[in-house]
């Protein structure tokens, strides 16, 4: 009897896999990169743990110390390590002279009555959203009371629960109206977010990563690895609605923040 094979898989090969850039190192800054593609219960989120991996290599590169980058992949993503992480490990590391990083591609969810919207850690499970899931105004409020001078918030992932990486409990509708991500008390935060409150996040098939997370490093290669923020979000914007729109869709990234001058602070070194 043929054994069975397993399909191989594809292996990727993308431009942005490899930093072309290596920066000085600046020993206060810090970073949290999230990245979860198999979770334990809800759908896959295509290349989660890909992006994260590159997202860890670009902020080295960038000038990031290794040991101040926490990288949590697949299963060491779970809710506890979010919360030890965030909630503890950065508030005791980060000084006034540090930036920080709080990297996120995975399936992020919308609760359908309070209209809170929350990432979805490994363990996530979205029938219990406010016990599971992790909200975003907690993370905001979290990574705003840091004593950092400038913290910047990238998201790979959508709430809308219309597909891409956003999910809804079975049988509730997706929401076609914004939900609450809780950024009125925003404090240093920079929020790159890869899509407008109702659309979704795609991925790039051919460079297998996340369309957003694809065109933001590449342009960190194309800086060399210094740039503004504001630089950064204004060459991803149209390379993301160009790569949405040959898939038939809409995806426009989206900056945030309640202080403009953090947007023309550099990111590296």
């Amino acid at each position: 009897v043929e054994k069975a094979t397993k399909p191989e898989e594809k292996v990727y090969n993308s431009d942005v896999d490899k930093a072309t850039y290596k920066n000085p190192e600046d020993v206060d800054a810090f970073a949290v990169v999230v990245g979860i593609e198999k979770y334990q219960q809800l759908p896959q989120a295509d290349f989660g743990e890909r992006d994260a991996q590159t997202v860890r290599e670009h902020l080295v590169a960038m000038g990031f110390p290794q040991r101040n980058v926490v990288q949590l992949s697949g299963s060491m993503a779970t809710k506890s390590n979010l919360e030890k992480y965030i909630e503890n490990w950065l508030p005791e590391k980060v000084s006034e002279r540090s930036k920080v990083v709080f990297y996120f591609s995975g399936h992020g969810a919308p609760d359908v009555d309070s209209k809170q919207a929350f990432l979805m850690p490994w363990d996530g499970d979205v029938k219990f959203l406010q016990q599971s899931g992790y909200p975003l105004k907690r993370l905001y409020a979290s990574l705003g009371a840091l004593k950092a001078k400038q913290v910047l918030v990238a998201l790979d992932s959508c709430f809308s629960g219309a597909g891409g990486r956003s999910v809804l409990p079975k049988g509730a509708r997706p929401l076609v109206m914004k939900v609450d991500e809780g950024a009125e008390s925003l404090g240093r935060l920079v929020i790159l977010s890869a899509s407008e409150g109702d659309e979704i996040s795609l991925s790039d098939e051919n460079q297998g990563h996340g369309l957003f997370t694809y065109h933001l490093l590449k342009a960190l290669n194309e800086k060399n690895g210094r740039s503004t923020v504001k630089g950064l979000y204004d060459s991803l914007v149209p390379r993301v609605q160009d790569g949405a729109r040959q898939q038939n869709r809409d995806q426009t990234p989206r900056m945030i923040t309640s202080d403009e001058s953090l947007t023309s602070m550099f990111l590296g070194y």
